[in-house]
């Protein structure tokens, strides 16, 4: 099922990126971190969301799904760069940065962010459900959102944070994406707000999760396994849950995170009657 949705989301971007670029190594270079792959599981959790709830995926819902995956890849060129984390390397190759120098890529991120939201808003879902994905998205992606999360990692620096400071951190930098990826899926098939509320919860278990597993497999991963540097995270004096609790502890808070979504899947069955068994696929991300 996810690869379904995968080769929806890639076939989309890539018929449809270069034509929004004005300048020839600006669409280079965007289209050079937004289409080197990636496993599309923001905008294939938006789909299958919708999907399951009898929402058709035409080209209107693609283009919306698809607008998470371009903020998505902004935020992971920028953080890429020289005054963030300066890696060399994303997805198996080398960072936008290394490849087309700071300054592009600093523009392609820039065009990525903007893009997502003329892709939100420029579509013919109704017009309640197109503003109220531009606001959950903006307040995801923004400064009490995602660049919150990225402010209090750099601030945080050769700090020991709490347990709960961490996971404050996390739910902005990573958890808010993904908790908006699933809401967003219920937002395009209109659903009630006590059902997008319960969306919303999975998505932010989800988040945790997909977090903690990022720690971990920044300890226990290969480069080939992650696409990109592993061990930075300890060289760099950064918080991470492995750091904070050592790796046995880490992994049962996973347990607990992936625990918590399933319990939600249970609310979701309990008050919808719909089967939210197809999460599972998602779920098993975290082997």
């Amino acid at each position: 099922m996810i690869k379904d949705y995968q080769k929806q989301v890639n076939d989309y971007l890539r018929d449809h990126i270069a034509a929004e670029c004005g300048e020839h190594t600006l669409e280079e270079a965007t289209s050079y971190s937004l289409l080197a792959g990636g496993k599309r599981l923001r905008p294939a959790l938006t789909l299958a969301v919708a999907d399951h709830f009898g929402q058709k995926i035409n080209q209107d819902v693609l283009r919306v799904a698809c607008a998470v995956e371009l903020l998505h890849t902004y935020s992971l060129i920028h953080d890429d760069l020289p005054a963030m984390d300066n890696d060399d390397l994303r997805r198996g190759l080398p960072t936008n940065h290394r490849r087309f120098g700071a300054g592009m890529a600093t523009l392609a991120g820039d065009g990525l962010l903007t893009l997502a939201f003329q892709w939100l808003s420029d579509n013919n879902l109704p017009t309640a459900s197109r503003l109220a994905l531009v606001c959950e998205l903006s307040t995801a992606a923004g400064p009490n959102g995602m660049v919150a999360g990225q402010a209090m990692d750099i601030m945080g620096e050769g700090q020991t944070l709490t347990l709960g400071q961490l996971k404050v951190l996390h739910e902005k930098k990573t958890g808010a994406l993904l908790r908006y990826s699933v809401l967003a899926g219920g937002v395009i098939a209109q659903r009630s707000s006590e059902v997008n509320q319960l969306l919303a919860r999975f998505g932010e278990l989800y988040g945790l999760a997909f977090q903690i597993y990022d720690d971990l497999m920044d300890v226990v991963g290969t480069q080939e396994e992650m696409g990109k540097a592993v061990h930075k995270d300890d060289g760099e004096n950064k918080n991470t849950y492995p750091g904070l609790l050592g790796i046995a502890e880490a992994k049962h808070q996973l347990a607990l995170a992936l625990q918590g979504a399933r319990e939600v899947q249970e609310q979701l069955h309990q008050q919808t009657g719909n089967d939210f068994t197809y999460l599972d696929e998602f779920l098993a991300y975290f082997k």
